[in-house]
């Protein structure tokens, strides 16, 4: 089955995605100001502490767009 693109399944797609991203970024940045409240951490360590959750973060975000893209223009949802 060939994936259905037009205007409307894309400009979903986009919207989905950006939801999804803004609800994964909140639930990342609640765990790491948790983690930093926690442990007293400032400065340095704090800058360090979020390049440690940077690559899982992009990681994150693009399967939550990647899953997005899929479901929106899947035939079997239109």
């Amino acid at each position: 089955m060939q994936r259905i693109k037009t205007f409307k399944t894309l400009t979903c797609a986009v919207a989905a995605a950006c939801f999804l991203a803004v609800q994964a970024a909140i639930c990342i940045g609640t765990l790491y100001w948790a983690i930093a409240a926690t442990l007293r951490i400032e400065g340095t360590a704090a800058i360090v502490l979020g390049a440690i959750f940077a690559l899982p973060s992009a990681y994150v975000l693009m399967v939550v767009t990647r899953m997005a893209y899929d479901a929106e223009t899947d035939p079997a949802n239109q």
